[in-house]
């Protein structure tokens, strides 16, 4: 790519004007030169308008995208696949293309297959909200939060030092690693808990309503996500949800045989040692969140 485009000189497109494509685009306000956007959907598109998220919104996406040197791609994980299977169409020449799909290894592998002259990194960001659309889009919400960064063997070393400008633009925090360690990480971190709190919601019966409280709320929130994109996430990361759940359901497993015992001191045990594994596994997150 030759010399590095700093983040104050490129001339952004986003497509995807949801959550997350609506909270980039005002993170990024006055950090590049220009952001543009696309969104199939003609009501986002119309918020984002009015709510003055771009400086062009359009129904185009090759208009969105002309004379873009970086091109976000902030759209659920099939649509991002789509929209990297038809990028050569749209835009002629040799942009940073940067993702922020849920899951990488499909992701990789396509972006892999883009004509040489588009500069590919993949990225996830590691946060979100309860509700989704850019009607509630939020400049703070990558604030603290882990970004994982995925580089391509073609991945310039121009454009990894651009998507650590964005990530610290942000304010998030960057992770590099490998797309098959973030898909299994992600699988046991944020997958298999959104299938653990559908398959509470799905055991609840309706008449315990009266007493539902935070217990109840806190476990089974994430049964309120976007279930066609979840879909997205798991069925792309099929094979590693499928092994962190083998996992899950042998600890599940270990837990009702203990507590058929009549000596509840292996369960006590167990429960103890949970305290403590949540403990490792959460304190900077845990922390940031009781601020």
């Amino acid at each position: 790519m030759g010399d590095r485009m700093r983040l104050s000189e490129a001339r952004v497109a986003i497509l995807g004007l949801g959550l997350m494509g609506g909270s980039l685009a005002l993170a990024l306000r006055g950090k590049c030169s220009r952001i543009a956007g696309f969104d199939p959907d003609a009501a986002a598109l119309k918020l984002s308008r009015q709510l003055g998220v771009l400086d062009r919104a359009d129904p185009d996406p090759a208009i969105a995208l002309a004379d873009a040197d970086l091109v976000i791609l902030a759209a659920p994980v099939h649509s991002i696949l789509d929209l990297l299977r038809d990028l050569p169409a749209l835009h002629h020449g040799s942009p940073v293309v940067l993702d922020i799909g849920s899951t990488k290894a499909e992701i990789l592998y396509a972006m892999s297959t883009l004509p040489p002259r588009f500069d590919p990194v993949g990225g996830h960001p590691i946060c979100g909200k309860a509700d989704s659309g850019i009607s509630h889009a939020d400049a703070s919400l990558f604030l603290g939060a882990p970004f994982v960064l995925t580089a391509l063997p073609r991945t310039s070393v121009q454009t990894k030092a651009l998507a650590e400008e964005v990530v610290a633009a942000l304010g998030a925090n960057a992770l590099w690693m490998d797309p098959e360690k973030h898909d299994r990480w992600v699988a046991a971190s944020s997958h298999v808990p959104y299938m653990v709190a559908s398959a509470l919601a799905l055991a609840t019966p309706d008449e315990v309503a009266p007493v539902v409280g935070p217990g109840f709320l806190s476990t089974s929130r994430l049964a309120s996500s976007n279930p066609s994109m979840m879909m997205d996430a798991l069925v792309t990361n099929r094979r590693e949800v499928l092994r962190s759940l083998g996992k899950f359901r042998e600890q599940l497993n270990n837990l009702e045989i203990q507590l058929c015992h009549p000596s509840p001191a292996q369960l006590e045990s167990s429960l103890v040692k949970a305290v403590a594994d949540r403990e490792r596994l959460t304190p900077s997150r845990r922390k940031a969140a009781e601020r």
